[in-house]
């Protein structure tokens, strides 16, 4: 029987992605890639990330958090996920600052800088294409070679990439909202040159001297 069947979970919103709370610290039990699945699929419960509780692996960690993808795979870490995680945690006990271990590491939650806001320290990024990872190498990662469309006039060119617990390209553009993502973030997050995947970013910088 799946470690999930017959389980209460709980479905949040992390700043626009979907996340699904599992607690399996009372009955511990492994979620297969494909019971992961099953929960995406549209029988079940539509989510961008589910975050399973398991018992604590270390001293001083509240939890061992697995986080699955809707595809079934794993990842290491997910800020939006973690901080649906940690408001759990604390309405159910109260405590307002915990640490949990996930397969990127150890990530410290609190509740601040208000009593509404949860934050959650990812740690330091990395930048070498091994750990992010790409699947070829390149010297600095603060601009890779990936483009969408022409050659001579790209739509989306020349992302920075880095690891924050899972990988993630940052598309630099003049204007965010001239792009559409819906239609191009699946094609680059999927693309070859991101072995496990990206979540894929459009940002502009702001001249702080124009603001208005």
């Amino acid at each position: 029987m799946s470690a999930l069947a017959n389980h209460s979970f709980v479905k949040m919103n992390g700043i626009g992605n979907e996340i699904v709370v599992v607690d399996l610290r009372d009955r511990p039990g492994a979620v297969t890639a494909d019971e992961a699945r099953a929960v995406a699929s549209p029988k079940g419960v539509a989510f961008d990330q589910l975050m399973v509780l398991q018992p604590p692996r270390l001293d001083g960690t509240e939890a061992f958090i697995r986080i699955y993808n809707n595809d079934g795979s794993e990842a290491g870490a997910c800020g939006n996920g973690m901080r649906c995680v940690a408001r759990r945690v604390f309405e159910a006990s109260g405590r307002n600052a915990v640490t949990f271990e996930t397969s990127a590491g150890l990530l410290n939650c609190w509740q601040g800088p208000s009593a509404d806001l949860y934050t959650v320290d990812m740690g330091a990024p990395k930048f070498g294409w091994r750990d992010i990872p790409v699947a070829e190498e390149f010297r600095d990662t603060r601009g890779i070679e990936l483009q969408i469309g022409p050659i001579d006039a790209p739509i989306l060119h020349t992302p920075s990439v880095v690891s924050m617990g899972n990988p993630h390209a940052i598309f630099w553009v003049d204007d965010v909202e001239a792009h559409d993502l819906g239609r191009f973030g699946p094609l680059l997050e999927n693309h070859p040159i991101f072995p496990e995947r990206a979540n894929i970013t459009l940002a502009h910088i702001v001249d702080r001297d124009h603001i208005t």
